[in-house]
């Protein structure tokens, strides 16, 4: 199935929307389409890392910079950066807003996605991380906004999962 054109726009709009200025990312097909935007637009900075845990600090730097910032990532990648989300923003009280590419979920046909898709959601609960799942692109918008608002009045991570029913046709 090919990445949604169009699901991809509303919810970079939604970026936009939220206030967001920058945001950092790791490659990843079904966010492919959201980092060209970023990349074309020249009001939102995108930083792109070698790893997802780079990314982290990123995030921190900008929040002690006051630059509204998001995240973008997969799950697997999300998993990989666990040690700088706890040991960085949990502990030092610094809000991240991860927008997270939900793989290995619902009808995932690789299953190298599949383990990761597993675990996410109890990783996230593990680790005291609100999360929602975001399905129809008529409300991701107001989840995007909601979670930043929520990341920094909260002074944590939040995320919000990019499930298949968004990001694919």
């Amino acid at each position: 199935m090919p990445v949604s054109y169009e699901n991809s726009k509303v919810i970079f709009e939604g970026i936009k929307a939220a206030g967001i200025k920058s945001v950092s990312a790791l490659p990843e097909t079904w966010l492919g389409l959201l980092l060209q935007r970023a990349e074309d637009d020249p009001d939102i900075d995108l930083i792109q890392v070698a790893k997802e845990e780079e990314a982290i600090g990123i995030a921190a730097g900008a929040y002690f910079a006051g630059e509204p910032h998001v995240l973008l990532m997969q799950n697997h990648g999300f998993l990989a950066a666990i040690n700088g989300v706890v040991s960085l923003a949990q502990l030092y009280g610094i809000p991240l807003c991860m927008l997270i590419a939900f793989r290995g979920h619902w009808g995932e046909p690789y299953p190298w996605h599949t383990r990761g898709g597993i675990i996410t959601e109890e990783v996230l609960r593990a680790l005291s991380i609100p999360f929602e799942l975001a399905r129809d692109p008529d409300k991701v918008a107001q989840q995007i906004s909601e979670a930043y608002t929520f990341s920094q009045s909260s002074l944590s991570p939040v995320a919000l999962l990019l499930t298949r029913d968004l990001m694919e046709d």
